[in-house]
């Protein structure tokens, strides 16, 4: 898998909390995404991650009928060694309402455990909603597939 120096520099914190907390039993990785895309990008990412052994804090499959989501999802963020967060069209369009997607990355963003996945859209785009998450180095599906991105998170969060 080739890194480029950028994504070093900038998965190196990630990589260095991962390995603080592999004595803990945490999930892999929590997926922050909007609403709309959870049968769509993120249900592919989660299937690709999945697929390689990631274990993934999924809202789709990890909040149960009447469990209060708030909570399920407060549970997550605490127990995922790394936060994922799918930047899409939608995802830019709910943050200014101050979704529940708006929630989970104000948590994310509180430490060095976040990794944006930029996808159908810009990091420009992403910097005119949210600077800061738009200030991380991550990855983008207009430089590689979903698959190879897949492919360099499960290696990121392998222990």
């Amino acid at each position: 898998m080739f890194y480029t120096p950028a994504e070093v520099r900038a998965l190196t914190p990630v990589r260095e909390n991962i390995e603080k907390q592999a004595s803990l039993d945490l999930r892999d990785v929590f997926l922050c995404h909007a609403w709309d895309d959870r049968q769509g990008a993120a249900k592919e990412l989660h299937d690709l991650l999945v697929s390689r052994g990631v274990k993934v804090w999924f809202s789709e499959k990890d909040v149960g009928l009447g469990v209060p989501l708030l909570r399920a999802i407060d549970k997550g963020l605490a127990n995922s060694r790394i936060g994922l967060v799918l930047v899409t069209p939608a995802l830019l369009r709910r943050l200014p309402t101050e979704s529940i997607a708006d929630k989970e990355l104000s948590a994310l963003l509180a430490g060095e455990r976040l990794v944006p996945i930029v996808h159908n859209t810009t990091y420009e785009a992403l910097r005119e909603v949210s600077p800061l998450l738009a200030s991380r180095t991550g990855l983008s599906t207009a430089e590689e597939p979903m698959t190879d991105i897949a492919a360099k998170l499960a290696e990121l969060v392998a222990i």
